[in-house]
């Protein structure tokens, strides 16, 4: 059985300013993004221009802090900040929704498409295999901050979080960080080096996490004010199954496309 380090959350102050490790985690997916879409460019396989590319990360980071807390608020506790509208602003008290975050990084998208001139699905193609190494850091930012841990176990490597009682449990942030980041950033990258039929990247990105996803929500602990939902699915399974839908009838349309 192994302790969680119990981290201080706070990385460094800098007088009245606390600078958290989650915050940092954000600031390394997006510099990771940044890095990873530059070499691309470089290279001649993206849709944009390095000039574009800047205005394509600002909307990003934009949609992703308003697409997850509002998803946040609408997918997980709708009626507690329909009661309290203005604890909507305190995101400082936690609270994100990746499926929100997609949501918003995919409208962002849109507008920068239609903004620049560029094809949706092409320039969704582009960012999609930039998003799972900041998925990968901020599921690093929830262990270092000893939060969304995982069901009980037996397992050698079980956890004991503080504040999750003295049982030992999965470290599932370290699974989804595992596989939504780091596995799911290795398929992607592999499959988009090469030219592929518009559309296809994408549609493996929504089926890849959602799979890799519903597959770690089996060990991680569900929220305690939703638990279990129907089927005895947790709330991230249930949004997942959208995603590999649509991510299946994306890539059928793919092929279909390119053969006519």
């Amino acid at each position: 059985m192994l302790v969680h380090p119990n981290i201080d959350p706070i990385a460094f102050s800098i007088g009245p300013l606390a600078v958290r490790w989650y915050g940092l985690m954000y600031l390394a997916g997006f510099a990771a993004a940044w890095w990873l879409g530059l070499r691309r460019i470089a290279k001649g396989l993206a849709p944009v221009t390095r000039t574009q590319f800047d205005d394509l990360l600002f909307l990003t980071v934009l949609g992703v802090i308003l697409g997850g807390r509002l998803g946040y608020v609408v997918f997980y506790k709708p009626g507690y900040y329909f009661a309290h509208p203005l604890e909507i602003f305190a995101v400082w008290q936690g609270g994100m929704s990746f499926h929100g975050g997609l949501l918003g990084v995919m409208a962002a998208m849109a507008f920068a498409a239609r903004r620049h001139r560029i094809d949706y699905l092409r320039l969704m193609d582009f960012v999609s295999p930039l998003v799972p190494l900041g998925l990968a850091a901020g599921r690093l930012g929830n262990f270092i901050n000893g939060e969304l841990w995982g069901r009980v176990t037996d397992v050698p490597w079980g956890m004991v979080f503080r504040n999750a009682g003295d049982a030992p449990r999965h470290p599932s942030q370290l699974y989804q960080l595992a596989l939504e980041g780091l596995t799911l950033f290795v398929i992607l990258w592999w499959f988009s080096s090469k030219p592929r039929p518009r559309g296809q990247v994408s549609a493996l990105f929504l089926v890849g996490y959602g799979v890799l996803r519903f597959i770690a929500e089996f060990a991680r602990e569900p929220d305690a004010f939703l638990g279990y939902l129907a089927l005895g699915m947790t709330m991230g399974q249930w949004l997942c199954l959208p995603m590999i839908a649509l991510g299946v009838w994306l890539f059928a349309w793919s092929r279909r496309s390119t053969r006519s």
